[in-house]
């Protein structure tokens, strides 16, 4: 049973990664259990929660789902139910779903009563090798993803790699590009991995996938340690988010699952990194190609270059102006970059749009 510790000045947890751990986690004895969810989380899996809800008091919280409703109000919503269901300081969450779940059962966690705990339990791939790790929660606006938000990291964090077999085809590839991405920024044995057993990943054996998901989530808790509000060092998991952020802002977040607007955003910074003379050709034909084995990605038509690039203005990353890139100068290697020529960035991303 991998286990990974996550220390942070706010606090210690671990994030364990096992097959059937679902059946078998525990919480504590809250005052009150909320269990925030989709239906169809909960018609898939809320039965493996059914001994945890038996013995303690217990309700579960039916989010909508979906971006474009990862809004305030739906979290106003949910802490008006949990108040009428007598929710108060002694309560907990646990935030039981995907990367958008999570990131709103967190907030949620973070701000009721002015804050409560929260236990992440990821469903999707997506979410268990990034979004439930490290604490990052938030709620979009109109004019970009996650602009409101707080780090409330989770009392624990339990991935149960089993509840990928009910993944959708389309969703488990996108959280498999967050997996590439630990291997491009940090891990090239890891890369190496996905390069090589592309076919046994696609087709979920479980020793591979497993080793991945593990790896990923191994490598988010060092970084999480190690900068913790990201001052520095974890600013290098925003490698293709700058660029996958805007895409998703200006496609009404409607056309793409993030982590197809994230593999795009890679394919971009890749593009940017070779021009710029930081990546060799070797190392960025690598890149795409492992992208690509692990597609597709939604075809992009009419989405304008100008406007994405208006776009990386609004991005959380961007600071006095300058929007800050993520880009590889080796696989398992990458820096951060300000400063770059809005030319050479649009054009980057006209490339990255044919």
């Amino acid at each position: 049973m991998p286990s990974f510790r996550v220390t942070t000045p706010q606090r210690s947890y671990e994030a364990v990664v096992e097959r059937g751990c679902l059946r078998k986690f525990t919480v504590g004895k809250p005052g009150k259990l909320f269990v925030v969810t989709t239906r169809d989380v909960w018609d898939l899996h809320g039965s493996a929660l059914q001994r945890l809800l038996d013995a303690i008091p217990s309700q579960v919280l039916f989010f909508p789902g979906g971006e474009p409703r990862k809004r305030l109000a739906e979290v106003e919503a949910l802490a008006e139910q949990m108040v009428a269901s007598g929710g108060d300081r002694s309560s907990l969450i646990v935030a039981f779903g995907g990367g958008i779940v999570g990131d709103l059962a967190g907030f949620l966690a973070a701000i009721f009563m002015r804050g409560i705990p929260v236990v992440q339990v990821p469903t999707t791939l997506l979410a268990q090798v990034d979004a439930a790790v490290g604490g990052k929660t938030g709620v979009n606006l109109v004019a970009g993803k996650n602009l409101i938000g707080s780090f409330h990291q989770p009392l624990a964090v339990w991935i149960d790699p089993e509840v990928l077999r009910t993944l959708p085809e389309r969703e488990y590839r996108a959280g498999l590009y967050e997996i590439i991405k630990s291997g491009v920024i940090r891990d090239a044995a890891l890369f190496d991995v996905l390069e090589r057993c592309w076919e046994a990943v696609l087709r979920q054996e479980p020793a591979v996938v497993d080793r991945v998901i593990a790896d990923a989530v191994r490598i988010k808790a060092e970084v999480v340690t190690a900068d913790e509000r990201e001052g520095d060092l974890r600013r290098i998991l925003n490698f293709g988010h700058t660029f996958g952020h805007a895409l998703e802002a200006e496609t009404k977040y409607e056309c793409l699952l993030h982590g197809e607007a994230v593999a795009w955003g890679m394919r971009a910074a890749t593009v940017l990194a070779e021009r710029l003379g930081h990546l060799t050709a070797d190392d960025a034909t690598r890149i795409q190609t492992t992208i690509a084995r692990y597609g597709p990605i939604p075809k992009l038509d009419g989405v304008s270059a100008a406007n994405l690039t208006a776009r990386l203005k609004s991005d959380k990353k961007t600071v006095g102006g300058r929007v800050h890139f993520v880009l590889p100068m080796k696989i398992g290697e990458v820096r951060i970059f300000s400063g770059i020529d809005e030319t050479l960035v649009r054009e980057s991303i006209e490339a990255s749009l044919g």
